[in-house]
């Protein structure tokens, strides 16, 4: 089965993980005929089963599910310390005596991935590592289209290698996190370099992502060689993301903003490479930026402090992730949007 089978058009929401993605948000896109994606890599088996039925209520189009390929750390008592204290400029303010820590520091992967295997959807991608092939085949046993992501042609091989069945390339615009895992995080290609390199590369399906905003960005995609475009930061405005309200009125004010000062890649919230809209939170760890433990301690230390800014209203302490083409943001509901992705793509092509 080749990617395109999945949909009527060549246009992929793209997995957001912390509640961007919501099952309303999925299923309209599956529903207007392009491939909505579930973000799963924060939620516990017991949550993707649940949202994948409350995904099937809605639609029954194919969707996507996304998870993180990760181990559990084992930080000691002094690192986790040290990076509390590290923090100590963004939590003191808030009047606590200390950081709260987290439960545990992420969810169980090979969990995740069984809960997956047992709602089946129709594809699971992956990003910050990859699978083995004992893992790509049980997927397919389970009936799984396979998608690994890459950010350079080592990767998108790799992920050929052990099976995957397409590999999206991610280019360095794209916003949040990158699914970099040979190479340096925090450097990396632009999408329409990486796309046809990889498209050259490989013989599986090549899905576009990274600052694609618009039909032209589509059509510029599929002219380089990929199958499809995959848009994250275009869907956050949308009516169904279910991002904080001040998060989204941050990214539709960006569309007002200089260009060259809306985003910035830190690892200050999440210890891992992201991209994002420039906030106070960034400016006060830059200095120290390089000593916060890596992916997903320092995810997880930063998660009350996000959640706390949710609760005050307080987008300087939020993690504002958008793609270079934030300033080209719209507001509509997620229908409308791939509706209108679909006529411009189609007049950039004619």
């Amino acid at each position: 089965m080749q990617l395109l089978d999945f949909c009527q058009h060549p246009i992929i929401q793209a997995p957001m993980a912390g509640g961007a993605t919501t099952p309303e948000l999925v299923a309209a896109v599956s529903n207007a005929g392009a491939i909505g994606a579930l973000a799963a890599p924060l939620l516990s088996p017991a949550a993707i089963v649940e949202q994948a039925e409350r995904i099937r209520a809605l639609t029954d189009k194919p969707f996507i599910i996304n998870l993180f390929v990760q181990g559990t750390p084992s930080p000691s008592e002094a690192e986790v310390k040290s990076a509390m204290e590290l923090l100590r400029p963004i939590w003191e303010p808030l009047g606590w005596e200390s950081l709260p820590l987290p439960a545990k520091w992420c969810e169980d992967f090979q969990s995740q991935l069984q809960a997956v295997i047992d709602v089946r959807p129709a594809i699971v991608s992956f990003t910050f590592g990859i699978l083995m092939k004992e893992q790509v085949e049980l997927l397919h046993e389970a009936g799984i289209f396979v998608m690994g992501t890459a950010t350079n042609v080592a990767e998108a091989r790799a992920w050929e290698a052990v099976g995957a069945d397409a590999v999206c390339a991610q280019g360095i615009e794209a916003g949040g996190h990158r699914g970099t895992f040979i190479g340096s995080q925090c450097e990396g290609y632009g999408t329409m370099v990486l796309v046809p390199a990889i498209a050259d590369a490989v013989r599986i399906p090549v899905v576009a992502a990274g600052g694609i905003m618009d039909g032209r960005g589509i059509a510029a995609a599929l002219a380089l060689g990929a199958q499809a475009a995959q848009l994250g930061t275009a869907f956050l405005t949308t009516d169904e993301a279910g991002i904080h309200p001040i998060y989204k009125e941050r990214l539709l004010e960006a569309s007002h903003a200089p260009v060259r000062s809306l985003t910035t890649l830190t690892r200050s919230f999440s210890g891992r490479y992201a991209r994002g809209l420039v906030n106070r939170f960034i400016d006060a760890m830059r200095a120290v930026e390089p000593q916060v433990p890596a992916y997903p301690v320092q995810n997880a230390l930063t998660g009350v402090i996000r959640a706390q800014a949710g609760k005050i209203n307080e987008s300087e302490l939020m993690s504002l992730w958008a793609g270079q083409g934030v300033a080209m943001v719209r507001s509509m509901p997620a229908r409308r949007l791939v509706e209108t992705l679909v006529t411009e793509w189609r007049n950039a092509s004619i």
